[in-house]
């Protein structure tokens, strides 16, 4: 039986692991997985390729659409990502990262199937949300239509004294859902075009920042072309990894 990963357990639990190997669950999308291993790069202090945070990477595009799932009209993703955690866990790896916010909501049902430890996408861009802003910052969110409606964000500790601005229904169907949706077709402009109206939206009503809370987004979203600044969760996760993964080799 798997025990399940808690305070005092080893965080290398595989016998002769890497120290410090980050696995990373992705797929969700692919090009969003590529930009989270980019910015794992980025946030590494390093003069040459050792000094480097080792990873293993499973994209598996197939694994359900998360938002269908979560709104009734399609698969659970649970088991798929149950079974690419697992793989990650026997190849190696010393914790996993999702670079898909959405599929957080299956943080802790997967956490509860493996013996190593999982580090979450909103704790970390929360935490740099926080650095950025100071205190009670008023942040815009964009995300997935699931990511938003189970208050994934908004009702997360941290998240709670957060003024948070998002979308309204028509931003959402006009703008955000299918702005997510061209960047995954790869229509990155159409995307871009899409996703800076519902961030202009939210500027207007008084965001000091957004939240970009889709993994698909920061693609195509940034400071440089965004009208507010913005506080990209995949960057989030990358430094956060990067810290994790730092510690356990110095150790």
């Amino acid at each position: 039986m798997r025990r399940r990963f808690h305070a005092k357990a080893p965080l290398n639990a595989h016998p002769g692991a890497l120290p410090g190997l980050i696995g990373v669950l992705g797929g969700m999308g692919p090009l969003a997985t590529v930009d989270f291993m980019h910015k794992l790069v980025q946030a590494t202090p390093a003069t040459r390729d050792q000094d480097h945070a080792p990873a293993l990477v499973s994209s598996i595009p197939q694994i359900p659409d998360r938002t269908q799932a979560f709104q009734g009209k399609g698969e659970s993703p649970l088991p798929a990502l149950v079974a690419c955690a697992q793989r990650l866990e026997a190849a190696g790896a010393a914790v996993i990262v999702i670079p898909c916010n959405t599929a957080h909501l299956w943080f802790d049902a997967i956490q509860a199937k493996i013996a190593i430890p999982m580090l979450h996408i909103v704790d970390a861009t929360l935490q740099m949300a926080w650095a950025g802003t100071g205190a009670a910052p008023r942040l815009g969110l964009l995300a997935t239509e699931a990511t938003m409606a189970s208050g994934l964000y908004t009702r997360r500790a941290h998240g709670t004294a957060v003024e948070w601005l998002l979308p309204g229904a028509g931003e959402i169907r006009d703008w955000v859902t299918p702005g997510i949706a061209a960047v995954k077709a790869g229509r990155l402009d159409a995307g871009r075009a899409l996703l800076l109206q519902a961030a202009q939206a939210l500027q207007r009503r008084g965001a000091a920042a957004v939240v970009l809370g889709c993994t698909e987004i920061p693609v195509v979203l940034d400071d440089a072309n965004c009208p507010l600044p913005t506080i990209d969760a995949t960057a989030a996760l990358a430094r956060r990894a990067v810290d994790w993964s730092r510690h356990m080799r110095s150790r």
